[in-house]
């Protein structure tokens, strides 16, 4: 089976529903075990993770890793589609695709001899449960001895060096009641709640840089106001989500938006920025891997979204993202290049074939990772 129908299988499961995701787990494990990758499952608050290992029982450890989870969709999106060189529908692009190349290239790689590499699969990627995922879990009980970590996010064949980090915040924004026939005589908290949000939108953070970044992300995700039909609301909260840049300062941000009249951060998630060094030689391997394939320098990426290598790199393990050409994640008309398919799951297998001899010409046996490079 070649990367796309793959792809397109899975697809075909909606794995924003527990049982569907159960179901396309099955499939993953079954298709791995009937080509003798050695597989395992684990569970995690009743969902299934997958774990697979290929190559030798020594050597560099590569981790393959990817979700299988998506967003909710319309049933549509779920019945995949071919428009030239555009496979469509939910999850092509965030991250099927990848996750069907990267099944496919750990069976490339089964018969080398010079690296270990394990397939990880996790069900929670997308999940708003952020205090506990399952990454988390296996960065300190499976994947201690990792020397590198590719997660197959969205970067249209770029190796993603940088991605900015989260603040997720729900912030109360307070009015005044009155009754709903005379709105004149309160303060409708709803109403205000677009105000500050707009206002967020200009705070000075807001408009910083940096050398991979135009500027911060600022999203309003939701909004819960009001409490009665013929009542003005006098308390709205909304979900806001802040993307903020490498180097930016988390409490300044936060001092900014607690500085806005009428407004109160009930609530606060932060998860730090992922950079990995550009100089790392599993950094050099890999953009050696994917640099005939494309225009322009591969390492010249930083991502918008966050993904679970923030959970890899803060255990001191360099992680990259590192997935196909496409667009639309999350959104109606979600695609990633077929060709695209072909050649991510090249460059990693010439990656893992490629690897030791990138590690010897940095120092041969005996090497260690000293924060994110070797010495």
């Amino acid at each position: 089976m070649d990367e796309c129908v793959l792809a397109e299988r899975l697809m075909g499961y909606d794995t924003s529903k527990p049982q569907e995701l159960r179901a396309a787990a099955e499939f993953v494990t079954g298709w791995l075990e009937t080509r003798d990758i050695a597989v395992r499952r684990l569970d995690h608050n009743g969902l299934p993770v997958i774990l697979a290992e290929a190559g030798p029982k020594t050597g560099p450890l590569v981790v393959l890793h990817g979700h299988i989870d998506v967003v909710p969709a319309f049933p549509d999106q779920f019945a995949p589609r071919i428009e030239g060189d555009r496979l469509i529908g939910r999850g092509a692009y965030d991250m099927k695709g990848a996750l069907a190349a990267m099944i496919c290239a750990v069976h490339d790689v089964a018969d080398q001899d010079r690296v270990r590499v394990r397939f990880v699969c996790v069900p929670d990627e997308e999940s708003e449960d952020v205090d506990d995922r399952s990454t988390d879990v296996l960065v300190a009980e499976e994947l201690s001895d990792a020397d590198f970590a590719i997660t197959g996010e969205p970067t249209d064949l770029h190796v993603g060096v940088q991605a900015k980090g989260v603040l997720a915040l729900v912030v109360e924004v307070r009015g005044t009641a009155a009754h709903g026939s005379t709105p004149w005589l309160g303060d409708n908290a709803i109403l205000k709640s677009y105000d500050v949000f707009r206002r967020i939108e200009t705070l000075p953070f807001s408009r910083e840089s940096s050398d991979l970044f135009d500027r911060p992300s600022i999203n309003l995700s939701r909004i819960h106001g009001g409490d009665a039909f013929n009542k003005v609301p006098d308390r709205c909260r909304m979900d806001v989500d802040i993307r903020f840049l490498p180097g930016q300062d988390t409490e300044a941000i936060l001092e900014q938006i607690r500085a806005l009249p009428d407004v109160e951060i009930v609530r606060c998630f932060t998860r730090a920025p992922a950079i990995v060094s550009r100089t790392s030689p599993y950094v050099l391997a890999l953009r050696d891997a994917v640099s005939a394939s494309i225009e322009g320098e591969a390492l010249s990426i930083g991502r918008d979204g966050a993904s679970d290598a923030i959970s890899v790199l803060e255990a001191g393990i360099p992680a990259v993202e590192f997935g196909p050409v496409g667009a639309g994640h999350h959104g109606p008309d979600e695609w990633v290049s077929i060709t695209s398919l072909q050649i991510y799951r090249k460059a990693l297998v010439d990656f893992v074939h490629a690897l030791p001899e990138r590690l010897a010409e940095r120092g041969g046996p005996g090497l260690h990772l000293v924060d994110g490079d070797v010495a």
